[in-house]
């Protein structure tokens, strides 16, 4: 099948410029500013304010450590008890350590940095969750 010239024609100019027209013009926000909607964006704000203490900081990626290695036994545990998708249920942990990965590339670049170490812990916890489970198997 030859590819021909003519089906890239009209994009030719902004090929040779190197500018492209915007697809679609910016959505404006569709719903309400609710008092509701403005507390969840702000709450990530309000968390970093609140863990400003270092001991409340401490405790609360302590939690998310400790929430993340539950969860990793817990996955670990049900789907051996079971005996059906072993292998599944670790591609799916796999999988949500590795879309965690990802964003913690994006959080890097953020000021607040409690977003970056609650992912990590949850990470740390749910990957230590899997390993443990793991070795008491074999």
């Amino acid at each position: 099948m030859a590819f021909h010239l003519w089906v890239l024609s009209p994009l030719l100019p902004f090929l040779k410029s190197g500018r492209f027209p915007p697809l679609a013009p910016p959505l404006a926000p569709r719903f309400q500013q609710t008092r509701f909607q403005q507390r969840i964006t702000q709450s990530g704000n309000l968390l970093e304010a609140w863990a400003q203490n270092p001991w409340r900081r401490l405790s609360l990626l302590l939690i998310v450590l400790l929430g993340g290695f539950v969860v990793g036994g817990s996955i670990g545990s049900i789907t051996g008890a079971l005996s059906l998708f072993d292998p599944l249920g670790a591609l799916v942990c796999v999988v949500g350590i590795e879309l965690a990965a990802r964003v913690r590339g994006r959080l890097l670049a953020q000021p607040l940095k409690l977003r970056l170490q609650v992912l990590d812990m949850a990470r740390m916890g749910l990957l230590y969750g899997l390993l443990l489970d793991g070795f008491k198997l074999l």
